[in-house]
């Protein structure tokens, strides 16, 4: 089974310092829960560009380093990329993230599809973990962009 998880987040800042920051892989550790062990090993050292190879480990369950390799598979400057799992977790990660302006600011949206492996463990796993801790992940991420860019007003 292939699960999503969209969010949608508004901040009071350009395109351009939104593109900035999240396509520069290096700020992934900024907006990651110190508690994932996030860790970049290769790949984040220079601009986004499809084709680029980045690998870290991460340290999910029990302090158990994971390691995870993504590849950026399209880049739109100031509009869009996708980052897809090439080896890591998942029997299936596809994340794709959106940029575009409004009034005020810019609003981001974050599609990411993803499927476990281990078959009927895998989904019983999503419920009870998987899908709570992605959620969590992507709660600090709001609230760590917030912190960093302002609260968005309309």
């Amino acid at each position: 089974m292939v699960y999503r998880l969209k969010t949608i987040q508004k901040l009071p800042i350009t395109v351009e310092k939104a593109w900035d920051f999240l396509s520069d892989p290096g700020n992934l550790k900024n907006i990651t829960p110190d508690y994932m062990g996030f860790k970049i090993l290769a790949g984040a050292g220079e601009k986004m560009y499809a084709g680029q190879i980045i690998k870290y480990t991460v340290t999910p369950v029990l302090g158990i380093p994971l390691g995870w390799v993504t590849e950026i598979t399209h880049v739109k400057d100031n509009e869009y990329f996708v980052d897809e799992q090439r080896f890591g977790p998942y029997s299936l990660w596809h994340h794709k993230h959106f940029i575009k302006a409004i009034p005020g600011g810019v609003e981001m949206i974050d599609i990411v599809d993803y499927k476990l492996p281990l078959g009927i463990l895998g989904r019983i796993a999503h419920p009870i973990f998987v899908k709570r801790q992605l959620n969590q992940i992507f709660n600090y991420r709001y609230n760590k962009l917030i912190e960093l860019f302002g609260e968005y007003r309309d």
